[in-house]
């Protein structure tokens, strides 16, 4: 797999966040360099989408740093802040969370024009592009309800590469699934990963996170138990509990 890597573009660093008694991250750390995919595996309940909204500034950590695209994400304060954030880093989740009553066009188009406040030819031209690329085209004028799941997953992508993110964050995106419609959605991560964009993917395809991510990292606990590159940390496994997940996932 060629990698142009040009260093961190998200740093990690003993990061901890805790919901009332429950330490759901109990000291996490990683590096993500610019252009790479980044696979976190793990048991439900191990921290992985919490690290994932942290980054995200979804959630703020309760110790630690996180820097993400040029943001302090452990300092930010302000909501000015955050939407500057989440303009560089964006976050794809499980459910679509696509507005109802508004076409797929309109879906896309919202954040750049409303929130950014970009011109809307341009940013239309943008989505129609992007349309193209998770190959819906012909689906502009659709409503969410009468795309398959898989369909509204692409537009939630398209949504998300509207505002030019730097790093995407891909939580469980093909969870809610049925089989058909998976293969839709990883291919469309796979070619963004191929074109070099940084992606960080919470995912049970054991498959795909092989194929796919320079690195993978196991989470279990809310601490991370081993990482590796794929061939290394599949085939090879240095940690008993590690071994343990991949002989009941493999």
């Amino acid at each position: 797999m060629n990698m142009n890597l040009q260093g961190p573009i998200v740093q990690v660093s003993d990061v901890t966040k805790a919901f009332g008694d429950n330490q759901v991250l109990r000291g996490v750390s990683m590096t993500v360099n610019k252009g790479e995919a980044v696979a976190l595996i793990g048991p439900s309940g191990s921290g992985k989408s919490t690290l994932l909204r942290c980054i995200n500034g979804l959630v703020a950590a309760d110790g630690g740093k996180i820097e993400a695209a040029g943001h302090a994400v452990h300092a930010l304060r302000t909501n000015e802040d955050r939407i500057a954030l989440r303009k560089d880093v964006c976050m794809v989740f499980q459910q679509y969370n696509l507005f109802p009553h508004m076409t797929v066009l309109e879906n896309i188009m919202l954040a750049p024009t409303q929130v950014l406040k970009q011109d809307a030819e341009e940013v239309r031209e943008r989505a129609n592009k992007l349309l193209e690329k998770v190959r819906l085209t012909g689906k502009e004028k659709a409503y969410p309800g009468h795309l398959s799941g898989g369909q509204q997953q692409r537009v939630a992508i398209a949504r998300a590469l509207a505002m030019r993110p730097s790093v995407m964050l891909f939580d469980e995106v093909t969870a809610a699934l049925d089989p058909e419609t998976v293969k839709e959605v990883l291919a469309t991560i796979r070619e963004l990963v191929e074109e070099g964009m940084t992606c960080i993917l919470v995912t049970h395809e054991m498959r795909f996170a092989r194929e796919v991510a320079h690195q993978v990292y196991f989470t279990d606990k809310g601490l991370i138990v081993e990482h590796g590159a794929p061939a290394e940390f599949f085939d090879s496994p240095k940690d008993a509990r590690t071994r343990e997940f991949l002989g009941h996932v493999l």
